[in-house]
């Protein structure tokens, strides 16, 4: 009974397509053997085709022997660096990834835990454990991220190696398998051999040095970095850059899940162009979250939370508000989006112009020589409202150019005038008996055009009603109100102390313009703040670079001195509906007085009607009085011709009578000369 062939248990181990390689190999060599063995039935016996055969045998079975030494060869030089790499050196860095992402979460919570601190009620206990687990956390996070990168860098080289040795190996078990059939082939790859271990023993070095110094950067890093640790830095040791024009970190989103709740989600946010961007953790790109092209920013109070703005676009259709980590991000955000807001990243050199515009804001409140030289370009070019009439000191009169060239500073604002940035507290103590005499109390518009008491509101009956979104830059008190430069005055000075003292925060009321007044609205309690009375704004006008810019002189009595007339001019921020909002103010003056007109036309028609009636009444009279005189004539002429002595007495009597009503007529004649 012929043998089985069986597989060899104690190759299972080192099974390797090189193993059956040579099994193959092996295979063929007893085949060929068996060759000369066959019968064929058309073949005869080969005798030289046998011994070929043999000799072929003779060779792949050494073949063979070689196969399995290189089998060997390449287990050991090839495959034993590769699956070293591959489980030591890849197993190493993940456990660094996975404890890098364990720091960066604990990091996040330690971020969210002390984001969520009363800025009311500061508990110093739990403020330093906050702290202090900030300052734990990012030093962990820190170190990790720093070994972590060490390990990648390390990589590098690892990777490297791990690439060319096993190739080195793969090429020295060749060379040594084609050195059995052939010694002429190790002339020609011995140098490149040699070449190429050099390289490696170099790359080797390169790798220990460079670890060495990577060592030495992490040690001097820790030392420097070791102030950024803490959540809010000292300012003075890392200054606000108020010239940024792209600007990149984390925040917090307010997102409302209620009425009256909300949630705060952590991203990552950076500019681009126009645009703010957030991404989220994990997430591929980020996504538009905003359009902040000629948006308004300003700082907010929100939920008990410090360090809050709030975003709204150009059209106020959209707001967000965001939390950053620290006073130092939270004004640099704000400065970067009033940046791009202005569309200074458009231009060559979008550093060096928001530099020139903040370093001009700050000289801003120094006093021009000339002021008609520094606004010549903000001149309305059409025709304005024709300045009001006045008599001046010395009793001469020039033209309209001459006063406008001899304007001077001084002549607009008023100096060391305060400037009011909040339209809760009245510019002067005069003014909140004013504000009582105007309706500027906490009235209640109602949204029905209904007063409390059930009877109609001032306004109800007038003919425009138009409603804006606005915001109060502030206001301050002015020496002239017959030209608009006084606006564009008291437009920049207010500015300039808003960048000066940061003042970022702005109110946001509705202003409305009816023929009567101007009212500023509570948007959300609908409760009046001020109110304007529309005879009273004698002077009103556009930025002419800035549309959303407008203000307006209002003429009050009392001031300063109690005896003159003051005059104060209230500075707003619009959604571009600068020129839109002084049209309507203008019509609305336009409407007031061709009502005025028609009113005194109206009144003075019924005066002279009531003139008329009562002269009508007066001839009336005069002419019964006249009537009634000869009638008594008659009546005397008649009784005299029967009695002539008793009619004396009578004559008498009608004569007194008649006396009497000559006298009344006399007076009526008086009365109708006189009117």
């Amino acid at each position: 009974m012929p043998g089985i062939d069986k597989l060899p248990i104690e190759e299972t181990l080192e099974d390797s397509p090189q193993n059956e390689l040579s099994a193959a190999t092996h295979l063929t060599s007893k085949l060929l053997k068996e060759y000369e063995k066959q019968r064929f039935p058309l073949g005869g016996d080969d005798e030289v085709m046998s011994s070929t055969l043999q000799q072929f045998s003779k060779v792949i079975d050494e073949l063979s022997s070689c196969h399995a030494v290189l089998s060997t060869q390449l287990a050991d030089a090839m495959m034993f660096p590769i699956t070293q790499f591959k489980e030591r050196d890849l197993k190493e860095i993940l456990t660094l990834k996975e404890v890098f992402q364990i720091a960066s979460n604990d990091h996040d919570a330690a971020i969210n835990r002390y984001s969520r601190l009363s800025k009311k009620r500061e508990n110093d206990k739990v403020k330093y454990e906050v702290t202090e687990d900030v300052y734990t956390s990012r030093k962990k996070q820190h170190q990790t991220m720093m070994h972590y990168f060490c390990a990648l860098n390390t990589l590098q080289y690892k990777k490297k190696i791990a690439l060319l040795e096993p190739l080195l190996g793969y090429m020295q078990a060749q060379i040594s398998f084609f050195k059995m059939g052939s010694e002429n082939l190790s002339d020609q790859l011995e140098e490149f051999l040699t070449n190429i271990g050099t390289s490696v023993q170099n790359v080797r070095r390169e790798m220990d040095n460079d670890v060495e110094t990577m060592q030495q950067t992490i040690e001097d890093l820790e030392v420097a970095s070791d102030p950024l640790y803490l959540p809010d830095p000292d300012p003075t040791k890392f200054p606000v850059n108020r010239n940024l024009t792209r600007k990149a970190g984390y925040l917090n989103a307010r997102n409302k899940t209620g009425l009256v709740s909300s949630t705060w989600d952590r991203q990552f946010y950076f500019t681009q162009g126009g645009n703010l961007m957030s991404q989220a953790r994990g997430d591929v790109a980020g996504g538009l979250a905003m359009d902040i092209d000629n948006c308004s920013v300003m700082a907010v109070d929100c939920e008990d939370r410090r360090y809050c703005f709030q975003i709204t676009s150009f059209d106020g259709k959209k707001s967000s508000i965001l939390q950053a980590e620290s006073k130092k991000d939270h004004e640099e955000w704000i400065c970067t989006i009033n940046n791009i807001s202005k569309q200074i990243y458009l231009s060559e050199n979008p550093e060096e112009i928001a530099a020139r515009v903040n370093q001009s804001a700050l000289e801003a409140v120094t006093p021009s020589p000339s002021f008609q030289q520094r606004h010549e370009s903000l001149r309305p070019a059409g025709p304005s409202r024709p300045p009001t009439a006045r008599t001046s000191s010395s009793g001469s009169l020039g033209s309209e150019s001459t006063n406008l060239a001899a304007l001077s500073l001084d002549s607009l604002v008023a100096p060391d005038t305060p400037i009011q940035f909040d339209i809760i507290s009245p510019v002067c103590e005069d003014q909140s008996g004013q504000a009582k005499a105007f309706g500027q109390g906490g009235r209640r518009t109602n949204p029905f055009g209904e007063s409390e008491g059930g009877t109609k509101s001032e306004t109800e009956d007038s003919i425009l009603h138009q409603l804006f979104i606005v915001r109060f830059l502030g206001s301050m008190e002015v020496k002239s109100d017959d030209n608009p430069d006084v606006v564009y005055e008291t437009m920049r000075q207010i500015l300039a102390a808003r960048a000066i003292h940061n003042i970022f925060r702005m109110t946001e009321s509705h202003l409305l313009v009816t023929c009567d007044c101007l009212k500023l609205i509570d948007p959300q309690t609908q409760v009046t703040r001020l109110t304007f009375p529309l005879p009273s704004v004698v002077l009103y006008a556009t930025h002419q670079e800035n549309k959303r810019l407008f203000g307006f002189v209002l003429r009050t009595s009392g001031g300063r001195s109690e005896s003159n007339l003051s005059s104060v001019c209230y500075i707003f921020e619009s959604n571009n509906e600068g020129e839109k909002i002084c049209d309507s103010v203008g019509l609305a003056k336009q409407i007031a007085l061709h009502a005025e007109l028609d009113r005194r036309a109206s009144e003075k028609q019924k005066e002279i009607e009531r003139v008329k009636e009562k002269q009508q009444k007066e001839l009336s009279k005069q002419k019964q009085i006249e009537k009634d005189l000869e009638e008594q004539s008659r009546l005397i002429a008649a009784s005299s011709r029967p009695n002539q002595a008793s009619s004396e007495g009578q004559f008498v009597v009608l004569s007194s009578s008649q006396s009497e009503e000559s006298d009344l007529g006399e007076e009526g004649k008086k009365r109708e000369s006189e009117a």
